[in-house]
């Protein structure tokens, strides 16, 4: 997973309310187990109306998503989170997200990051000029070039795993010589329990 310390760009202002998972990702996408690929079916629905903002040129390239209230709701498909990222979205800015979807956007190197309605309003306003906001994890800010900075609140643990890029593969390979210690110990105390095993060949 690739770490995000530091992200630049532009953001699409969607800005709406409840965006389900089925609206992120529709459910005939789901057939697939590939994370590539599901860009082109993200927020299929929408895009299919004539001046969309996905469609816009002026936020082409966004690496930023702002939203209403409530984002992510719906089913618990990761390949909401998949198709995100396929879009190239590292932030995602709203005022609440779903518990499930939040889980799985971090696991999959996407900052949810919430602000109040009023602080939201405000970078809906900046993004729809096609200008770049600036989102520091580490200092935890949002900044616009009109010098507005919003202060966010993290989790230290998702924060840990972002700024690290660890999903939870990660995080256990980080830990691989306790692992490996922890084996050695209970082959030695309980070798009947390794019978069979790579640890006995």
């Amino acid at each position: 997973m690739q770490p995000l310390t530091r992200v630049t760009g532009r953001a699409i202002p969607l800005g709406l309310k409840n965006v389900d998972t089925d609206v992120i990702i529709p459910a005939r996408w789901l057939k697939t187990i590939s994370r590539e690929g599901l860009g082109a079916g993200a927020f299929e629905a929408i895009r299919s109306e004539p001046g969309n903002v996905f469609d816009n040129p002026l936020y082409a390239g966004a690496k930023l998503l702002i939203a209403g209230d409530n984002f992510g709701c719906g089913s618990s498909r990761e390949h909401a989170a998949w198709a995100l990222a396929d879009l190239g979205i590292r932030v995602v800015i709203a005022p609440s997200f779903s518990d499930i979807f939040s889980g799985n956007a971090v696991k999959n190197g996407i900052l949810p990051l919430v602000l109040e309605q009023d602080a939201v309003d405000r970078l809906l306003a900046v993004a729809r000029e096609g200008l770049e906001l600036t989102v520091d994890l580490e200092a935890q800010t949002v900044t616009t070039p009109y010098q507005d900075r919003f202060a966010f609140a993290i989790d230290p643990f998702r924060k840990h795993c972002l700024l690290n890029g660890l999903d939870e593969i990660g995080l256990t390979m980080a830990r691989s010589e306790a692992i490996a210690a922890f084996e050695a110990r209970r082959a030695a105390a309980q070798p009947w329990l390794m019978r069979g095993t790579a640890a006995t060949s």
